[in-house]
């Protein structure tokens, strides 16, 4: 998660929100991801995304069994869907997302019958995750206030 939590500082330092992603096979990280919407004008480059993409790359398939993510915020449908359809094993992420959270806060899309179930545990260094985002938000309100 501290690899996440790198990549979602460099994320918040480019304008996004800080949130990051790896995926893990056999303790070595094999794909990395962070938001990058903004930048590449793309509702797609979310971390998540861009993590699994490079394992896919790294393993030279589209499966992920054996693989673990770690995530700094609660994976939304759409990343939860390519988690699942990516075949990784475990989902670990730092904190709750209410607004778009499906790992557990708004839906469990993991507890669906699909063909496969994701493993799925929340709060890893869930207040350290929690005040990347807290301080970016506020950053932004900042910046907001100083435009006004």
């Amino acid at each position: 998660m501290q690899q996440a939590m790198v990549l979602a500082a460099q994320a918040a330092a480019e304008g996004e929100v800080p949130v990051g992603a790896v995926v893990i096979k056999d303790g070595v990280v094999i794909g990395e991801g962070r938001n990058r919407r903004e930048l590449g004008k793309n509702a797609l480059a979310h971390a998540e995304i861009e993590a699994i993409d490079a394992a896919c790359k790294a393993l030279g398939g589209w499966r992920l069994s054996g693989c673990d993510l770690y995530v700094t915020l609660e994976p939304c449908p759409m990343c939860a869907g390519a988690i699942i359809n990516a075949r990784l094993d475990n989902v670990y992420y730092g904190t709750d997302d209410p607004k778009a959270g499906s790992c557990g806060s708004l839906v469990s899309l993991f507890d669906l019958p699909y063909n496969h179930k994701p493993t799925c545990v929340g709060g890893v260094l869930q207040a350290e995750c929690a005040a990347q985002l807290k301080a970016f938000f506020g950053w932004l309100r900042e910046k907001k206030k100083a435009k006004e």
